[in-house]
């Protein structure tokens, strides 16, 4: 029995975009359909896959496929599979609210995106599947029956904010979309999508590799509009790059074409084929924790699952596209699959040749697609120096990094290692916020004044990798900011003069530091904080105690330049007259001092404010 039609409002998200795709700035708007067609195979998959694993699922499997019908009288364009179909929750919670990350973040960037072709680029990052309906439709009709349920969903929405759901009797086990097509407009791209003709000729171009049969009625005769051949199974030579990219947008919903296509194919002891893709733009969701892995398993051209986790480290986790093998049962699941010997040897192999072929872009004379891969994803990559120890060398060598040699240009360690000094034995590096922040640090000065590069790392990852990795190259990584570092040879003479200075500060600034000497690093500045070889950076310390963990207190080294009248000053001033209040007070105002330039937060900022007030006067 049917029930009464309820009306319910979208999240605000979903009503956002939704006015976007009403009053789309995407110009192709063919491709509505390409992501219809790509639910419903979505839906069939699911199907059969759990069908297979129920075997209690009161479910018709026997003729799975889309049927596409047009109505040139009613003006209606009807795209249905016999698929798993919804529920009336799912229907809900799939079409009536957008649950997918980083949806707010698109949202905001839309927003301050003036440039039509950088909004057409940044729906693309998204990816809006069902939405894309409401281009070329002002209503949009969704009938849907779960497989194993007697009741199903009728769903009706104007796109206008609000959308109707009720439940209906008697529906075919899948999913209908029905569209009432907007008035043709072939000046604003809008075709005429009745037209068989129009609707072959999309489905040829989009969705030609679905492995499911795509029919469509001809007068009285029912054709299959598809060749339906996997594209991982065919020679290279017989797919064009274009059925690449349209393969690639359907298993990763993007609406860009890929940075790159890899493909794989394993035969002896066991098989498997694997065709995948590197992104040219990170997903939104790519340091979110919800966000998903994009590689999908097949086993005998039969889809097993999405996101398979196995078959791809978290550092790559924005590798798309599809792994089939031919030797695993279809009955596996997440469990046995982080087990399985075959999977584990196919998921090394996957790892070195997605490297491999980023290191070959690298190489290659056009540099372009090295550096936006570099800039999209090269902070996810980075993450894989600490956890995959067996590829560490490999990714090392993909990897690039500002550094003092070039403002703007990122360098290579091998290019860097390449440019080194005669005699120098480390790579040289220094972390920071921001590379403005570390240009002007302290810890610099001698390493430019000398002429030794330095790299320049910003990002929160660096904080953790320089410690875990010991080198490249045979050549240790150095923090310039932390441990001695022997850029000059500090004279016995100046030792002896400065002994019982450094002694008294070590004692009068105890409770902030662990140590006061003297430094070969400063050339202008009078002094710095630098920490002991493994002690942990301030702004790990700090993402640590942000995530909740307990830290103790790390107390740092000041190390003075005995060539700043102000570090000489001070040690003339203690020769003279002995320890004082107003030499306490200036030793405590060089540590403040020290502690802002490199960034850091003073313990006290009032008591500083106020002693530097005092000085200042005196010197009036």
């Amino acid at each position: 029995m049917t029930t009464s039609a309820e009306t319910l409002e979208f999240q605000s998200e979903a009503r956002q975009l939704l006015q976007l795709m009403i009053h789309s700035i995407y110009s192709n708007k063919d491709t509505f359909l390409r992501e219809l067609v790509s639910n419903a195979s979505d839906a069939l998959d699911k199907l059969r896959l759990e069908a297979f694993r129920d075997k209690e699922l009161q479910a018709d499997t026997d003729d799975l496929h889309i049927e596409i019908d047009t109505d040139s009288e009613n003006r209606t364009l009807t795209v249905r599979d016999n698929g798993i179909g919804m529920s009336r929750d799912d229907v809900v919670a799939l079409i009536g609210t957008i649950a997918k990350s980083g949806t707010a973040e698109f949202l905001k960037k839309l927003k301050e995106t003036k440039d039509s072709a950088a909004s057409q680029d940044l729906i693309g990052q998204f990816g809006i599947g069902f939405y894309a309906s409401f281009m070329v439709a002002d209503k949009v009709t969704l009938l849907t029956r779960h497989a194993g349920s007697d009741e199903g969903v009728r769903w009706e929405s104007e796109g206008e904010g609000t959308y109707t759901i009720e439940t209906v009797p008697d529906l075919p086990q899948g999913t209908s979309v029905v569209l009432h097509l907007k008035p043709e407009d072939t000046e604003d791209q809008l075709f005429d999508y009745t037209s068989a003709t129009k609707i072959k000729q999309i489905v040829k171009k989009y969705s030609d590799f679905i492995t499911w049969p795509i029919r469509m009625t001809e007068g009285e005769e029912v054709v299959t509009v598809n060749s339906m051949k996997a594209l991982w199974a065919r020679s290279s030579s017989d797919v064009t790059e274009d059925e690449y990219n349209e393969f690639y947008k359907h298993v990763a919903h993007d609406w860009n074409d890929p940075l790159e296509t890899i493909r794989l194919q394993a035969e002896g002891t066991f098989e498997y084929q694997a065709l995948l893709f590197l992104p040219g733009h990170a997903p939104l969701d790519l340091f979110m924790r919800e966000r998903k892995r994009g590689v999908q398993l097949y086993v005998k051209r039969v889809f097993i699952m999405d996101d398979c986790e196995a078959l791809m480290p978290e550092y790559l986790r924005f590798v798309k596209g599809v792994v089939d093998a031919q030797d695993l049962s279809l009955n596996v699941s997440r469990e046995i699959l982080q087990q399985d010997r075959q999977i584990q040897l196919i998921r090394r192999r996957l790892v070195k040749k997605v490297l491999s072929t980023v290191k070959t872009l690298m190489a290659d004379e056009n540099p372009d697609k090295y550096e936006t891969f570099w800039k999209e994803f090269g902070r996810a990559v980075k993450e894989g120096l600490l956890d995959d120890h067996e590829n560490r060398t490999a990714i090392l060598d993909i990897c690039s990094f500002a550094s003092t040699n070039d403002p703007e240009k990122l360098t290579s360690l091998r290019e860097y290692v390449e440019r080194m000094k005669d005699g120098q034995e480390h790579i040289y590096y220094l972390t920071g916020e921001s590379r403005q922040s570390i240009e002007n640090s302290p810890h610099l000065e001698a390493f430019q004044a000398k002429g030794y590069e330095v790299l320049v790392l910003t990002d929160p990852i660096d904080e953790m990798w320089v410690d875990a990795v010991p080198g490249f190259e045979e050549k240790q990584f150095q923090s310039v900011a932390k441990g001695e570092v022997e850029l000059d040879e500090t004279s016995d003479e100046q030792k002896e003069e400065f002994s019982g200075l450094l002694a008294w500060l070590t004692t009068s600034l105890a409770e902030q530091v662990k140590e006061v000497r003297l430094s070969t690093r400063l050339t202008t500045s009078p002094a710095c904080i630098v920490g002991d070889t493994n002690d942990v950076t301030p702004t790990l310390e700090k993402m640590y105690r942000a995530m909740g963990q307990e830290m103790p207190q790390i107390k740092r080294i000041l190390e003075l330049n005995p060539g700043h009248p102000l570090v000489a000053g001070l040690r003339s001033s203690f020769t003279e007259n002995g320890e004082s209040e107003g030499l306490a007070e200036t030793a405590e105002l060089l540590y403040g001092m020290a502690l802002l330039a490199e960034g850091g937060e003073l313990g006290d900022p009032a008591r500083f404010t106020k002693l530097l007030a005092s000085r200042l006067e005196k010197t009036l």
